[in-house]
């Protein structure tokens, strides 16, 4: 079973639309925080926030600190000799309140439509302390606090929130933590729903006490329950979040433990943003653990920045990505420092048009994805040198069918380059066996061209414009589906780094791509995968219509 796991997305949708997109998973899960703020502007938020202050303030003052702020409020303005001042507030914090509870149920509802593209994934949420209690949401059929669920052999389960008071959000709302410091095991809400469920993977938005669980500013501030809970019971892994700066993979009594840091932008409290983008993805087998990795999502393109196995004597790190796991260590952001380079108008149509396409994706299309990312697992153990593919066609638009082959780019590092072409190359000649061997009785498909990695790395290096092996690969990268993307994300990276030459290389394929999005194929490929929409029932959009009219330069009705 492959699960994915992220937390912290703090409204960050578009973050995790491009996930969905780019990922495969039988499993989904987001532990907490699902939304920001409970208003749709940062300066309503902000009055509100001073609002609630001060009643908190006043609350206290008045010794009705276990009062809730929406209940305090309402009870003063019962009072009939209340000051006018108090009044006023009162009246706009109640209206701010309501406002607030209709805001975050149709942050919810996005939250929901987002999900229900993936039917062939489980997706399950967790509310955090900045969220509602998911049963009075569209999130309720999503909901893992306080539920459970088998999935091949493994018992799933979540408890939600935090032990944390979260200025900016109704207390009315918020999910109820009844497992919080103070509590003991008896009338402790959490430890009896465990120790019920004798759950296999627990997730949880609190991190466990010691464990993942350290703030800048202070020590421990994990739950003891939780910790006390996994060190006394057979739990395979504990999933949490809510100290962002806590990240990282820990097995302590048998239990691993995964903190992946925050999926969504957020703003600390001194006013720095941080760039976010992190999650796990996990191969369960039966009742072990097998693979994680560390991976991150950034302009739409997913880094793997850690490994980590098993080992005989515990789990190892192997680290993918230095730069970027090294800037999230020293709490730097690394992907916003890189400028989002806009290409050429007919490559963002297109991407524009497959994104919509990909909402649809078809089953068939992820079995081939598996299939080519099985392929590359086995060459890499055959192959010594790096090796990715770039997929096109129907896998890349994601509508493909039963009796739909594959056309992909092969990468490959070649030791002695390919002056001769593809035709004359050993290496490429042995890849092209082994492709047959592992993929040719599931699947038809195409190798359609053959990039040599290392002369795409010296050209960048030279800033040679005329390299025609790097105006392929930027072409491929610009409108392809990667498989085994670590491979080449190195040289984007390389590339991106001078954005003036990356524009000047894709001006050189402007005009042969604009030959390539009119020939008859093309064409006809697309109209293809409208006809199968229409077959399920499905219109494009008038703006989806005009796009791909704009895209091959047809003339408007």
């Amino acid at each position: 079973m492959k699960l994915i796991y992220l937390t912290d997305i703090h409204g960050d949708y578009e973050k995790l639309k491009g996930l969905l997109a780019e990922t495969l998973a039988d499993v989904y899960i987001i532990a907490g925080d699902l939304i920001d703020i409970p208003f749709y502007n940062m300066e309503t938020s902000i009055r509100y926030h001073e609002l609630q202050s001060y009643f908190h303030g006043l609350r206290l003052r008045m010794d009705k600190a276990d009062t809730q702020i929406e209940d305090f409020v309402d009870e003063l303005l019962e009072q009939p000799d209340v000051v006018d001042e108090i009044q006023d507030k009162g009246t706009r914090y109640q209206q701010y309140t309501i406002r607030a509870r209709r805001v975050m149920q149709q942050k919810y509802k996005v939250l929901q439509n987002i999900i229900s593209t993936r039917q062939s994934s489980r997706m399950f949420c967790l509310p955090g302390n900045y969220d509602m209690d998911l049963k009075y949401t569209s999130l309720h059929e999503h909901d893992l606090h306080l539920h459970w669920h088998q999935i091949n052999g493994v018992r799933i389960c979540g408890y939600g929130g935090a032990d944390v008071w979260t200025p900016g959000i109704p207390e009315r709302y918020v999910v109820k933590y009844q497992a919080g410091i103070g509590k003991g095991v008896k009338e402790n809400e959490m430890f009896h729903f465990f120790r019920a469920v004798k759950p296999t993977i627990i997730v949880t938005h609190q991190p466990a006490y010691g464990v993942h669980d350290r703030m800048a500013a202070g020590g421990p501030f994990g739950s003891p329950t939780l910790r006390t809970y996994c060190d006394t019971h057979p739990v395979m892994m504990c999933l949490t979040g809510h100290i962002h700066d806590a990240w990282g993979v820990k097995e302590v009594e048998n239990t691993l433990y995964l903190n992946p840091s925050n999926f969504g932008e957020v703003t600390d409290a001194a006013g720095k943003v941080c760039e976010g983008g992190f999650f796990y993805q996990i191969e369960i087998e039966g009742d072990r653990v097998v693979s994680v990795i560390f991976r991150k999502i950034s302009h739409e393109r997913i880094f793997d920045i850690a490994d980590y196995y098993r080992m005989p004597l515990g789990w190892v790190e192997d680290i993918v990505d230095m730069e970027r796991y090294q800037a999230l260590k020293r709490g730097e952001n690394y992907d916003t420092r890189v400028v989002k380079y806009s290409h050429i108008p007919e490559i963002q149509l297109f991407k524009e048009i497959k994104d919509f396409f990909r909402t649809f994706q078809t089953q068939e299309t992820e079995e081939r994805i598996d299939k080519l990312e099985e392929v590359v697992r086995v060459m890499e153990t055959r192959i010594q040198g790096d090796i990715a593919l770039d997929v096109m066609g129907s896998v890349n638009v994601g509508l493909s069918q039963d009796s739909s082959d594959i056309d992909f780019v092969l990468y490959l590092r070649c030791e002695k380059g390919c002056e001769s072409g593809i035709e004359g190359c050993e290496m490429f000649k042995n890849a092209q066996s082994m492709i047959h061997e592992i993929l040719g009785a599931d699947y038809e498909f195409q190798i359609l061209d053959c990039v040599d990695l290392n002369e795409v790395e010296q050209s960048i290096r030279e800033k040679n414009f005329e390299s025609e092996t790097l105006q392929r690969f930027v072409s491929y990268r610009s409108i392809c589906r990667p498989i085994n993307y670590r491979v080449i994300a190195p040289l984007e990276d390389l590339l991106n780094q001078d954005m003036i030459f990356r524009k000047e290389v894709e001006g050189s394929i402007q005009s042969y791509f604009r030959i390539f999005s009119t020939t008859s194929e093309h064409i006809r490929s697309l109209r293809k995968y409208e006809s199968r929409l229409n077959a399920i029932g499905i219109r494009l959009p008038d703006s989806i219509r005009r796009k791909i009219k704009q895209y091959l330069h047809e003339d408007s009705e």
